[in-house]
């Protein structure tokens, strides 16, 4: 009697289960866009503190080293929320590449006539969130570990921030991302809230209010230093 040595690969634990099924993984995406968009509320309003000067700002960046302690060892609790963040994204970056190969397996034949192109959202979804990834990377060792920006000084943010929007390329890099930003998150909370079942008929106007205002609003924060160094405003 032949014995069937195949193994069953089915996920066994609700989480597998969850994550395998195309809601579990749309849920996934949902949630750590929600802590991504968190982040960059918070992100955000930490660089507009270079408005009110090196002293003001060097100090945040200072203090971000410190929360916790002495509860907490120096910069715990920054490498934590780094943590945190590398989690959220890869979590989201891998459920919208797996739920993008799911959509196309589940249309293997091709089109008798020609294939109607992708929505607006959809392009806008997948090529910004490209964009985004390279930003991340380019950001990283643009201002944290300064191998790519020739003038920074380790220990003075202002003046590395100030350096980087000195510079043309700084600025287009940062403007450009910042625009990809401004999109994802406009299309990307509308979907959010639909996955997580927050839509209903009487508020999708607000919901959708609201998804234009973060968009706008984080877009313009976030494109207010380089503009300002570029003016001099900052320096």
């Amino acid at each position: 009697m032949a014995v069937d040595t195949r193994t069953d690969r089915r996920p066994s634990s609700y989480a597998g289960i969850l994550w395998h099924s195309t809601v579990g993984k749309k849920t996934a995406m949902a949630v750590s866009g929600i802590v991504m968009l968190l982040y960059l509320v918070a992100h955000m309003l930490g660089n507009l503190k270079i408005f009110f000067g090196a002293a003001e700002f060097d100090g945040y960046a200072h203090w971000l080293r410190t929360i916790g302690e002495p509860f907490l060892h120096h910069e715990w609790f920054l490498w934590i929320a780094r943590v945190v963040l590398l989690a959220a994204v890869v979590v989201h970056a891998v459920a919208a590449y797996q739920l993008s190969r799911r959509d196309i397996a589940a249309r293997p034949q091709k089109y008798v006539h020609k294939k109607p192109r992708a929505s607006y959202a959809t392009r806008t979804m997948r090529w910004g969130g490209i964009i985004l990834g390279l930003f991340i990377v380019w950001h990283i060792l643009d201002l944290t570990t300064l191998t790519v920006n020739p003038r920074a000084e380790a220990g003075h943010p202002y003046a590395n921030v100030v350096a980087t929007f000195s510079t043309w390329y700084g600025n287009v890099i940062y403007i450009v991302a910042m625009l990809a930003l401004g999109l994802h998150i406009r299309h990307g909370f509308w979907s959010a809230a639909q996955t997580l079942g927050a839509n209903r008929p009487g508020r999708d106007r607000t919901l959708k209010a609201i998804a234009n205002l973060l968009a706008l609003v984080l877009t313009l924060g976030f494109i207010a230093v380089p503009v300002s160094v570029m003016t001099g405003v900052v320096s």
